[in-house]
């Protein structure tokens, strides 16, 4: 009987127990971390798209009728200024400046002989200035012909790299029919395009003369190894889009930039009074970025926000939170709409602080 009393007795005990330990478990609450933007001046860099373009890129066009008769370079080449790239047949030209010099020898002698007779008296004096003056025409006509042959030949204008031929050797061109392109690379000009707000904020901070230096972000991803000077801005707007065209000017000494390519640009954009947030506080929907926005009453409701730039762990919020608003850092997958919690706060600047080690 003893026996069975002390089982009994154990066995509520143990009841007992358990029970107390349901309790205390329910008595447990879960708190979340809750913070509020940070509200501060802060730069960031933002990439432009843009259009590389040589320094100097020209069309090498025919300036005389003929038959090509010899091309002295090759596609690709890097010609030197000065250097011989295209002959185009010279026969008739060069018979046209033997006329030429025959007919300003003849001319020369009649001169000369006139001018002995109105030495003499012998001529009037004007018909010796009407010999002079068709001296002078004879010569006139000799250049013009020495001109026209030194056509058939096509030097490069300055040093550079040949593009692809658009004739073969035997190709009867006209005056005026392409040849080839070529391009300077020793320094590329880079077009790209700025938003009216972001070039207000350009030249105000740009009032003390110095010109802003810029990176390019080639089309592999990588960063060029020099960076760039922003020398130029377009006149005008461009009313459809709203944009302003910058150039900047990068050296390129290995030549590793062609004309023709893309990228991107990358500027660093001053932002005044900007709300920061962690991306951590942040989740996505269908494209859309939302925020947990803990109110009064101590109830989480999510919330659309719009992101005005990105930066490593943080965003900046372009509208759609307010600067003293709290909003859910952490927990974000354990709570639903309109759900009251409890949490703790912590300042933004210790969050940010700790962002690189802080983890849900």
């Amino acid at each position: 009987m003893n026996k069975t009393l002390m089982l009994a007795s154990f066995c509520a005990l143990l009841w007992c127990t358990s029970c107390s330990e349901k309790e205390e478990e329910k008595e447990e609450i879960t708190k979340f971390l809750v913070t509020t933007p940070l509200k501060k001046d802060t730069t960031i860099t933002k990439d432009y798209v843009c259009q590389i373009h040589a320094f100097r890129h020209i069309e090498l066009r025919a300036q005389q009728r003929g038959y090509l008769q010899n091309i002295y370079v090759d596609e690709g080449q890097f010609i030197k200024e000065g250097q011989m790239m295209f002959q185009i047949m010279p026969k008739l030209y060069e018979a046209e400046v033997q006329k030429a010099e025959a007919e300003a020898k003849f001319v020369s002698i009649e001169y000369r002989n006139t001018k002995r007779l109105a030495d003499s008296n012998i001529v009037a004096p004007n018909e010796l200035a009407m010999v002079n003056a068709k001296w002078d025409k004879a010569k006139a006509e000799l250049a013009l012909a020495q001109v026209h042959l030194g056509f058939t030949k096509i030097k490069a204008p300055f040093s550079g790299i040949m593009d692809h031929f658009q004739v073969r050797p035997g190709s009867l061109v006209d005056e005026g029919d392409l040849l080839t392109t070529l391009s300077d690379n020793s320094k590329m000009w880079v077009y790209f395009n700025v938003p009216e707000a972001e070039y207000l904020d350009f030249k105000a901070k740009a009032q003390d003369g110095k010109k802003m230096s810029v990176n390019l972000l080639m089309a592999n991803n990588q960063l060029f190894g020099h960076s760039g000077i922003v020398e130029t801005i377009e006149a005008d707007f461009n009313n459809e889009t709203g944009n302003i065209a910058f150039r900047a000017t990068f050296p390129n000494p290995k030549g590793l930039l062609r004309h023709g390519e893309t990228g991107n640009i990358q500027m660093v954009v001053p932002l005044r009074n900007a709300i920061i947030i962690p991306q951590k506080a942040t989740f996505e929907i269908l494209e859309k970025r939302y925020v947990y926005v803990v109110g009064k009453d101590n109830v989480v409701r999510s919330r659309e926000i719009n992101i005005a730039a990105e930066m490593p762990d943080l965003y900046v919020v372009k509208d759609g939170l307010a600067a003293d608003e709290r909003i859910l850092l952490e927990g974000i997958r354990k709570v639903h709409d309109n759900e009251k919690i409890h949490f703790d706060y912590q300042e933004p600047q210790k969050v940010l602080a700790n962002l690189k080690v802080y983890t849900e």
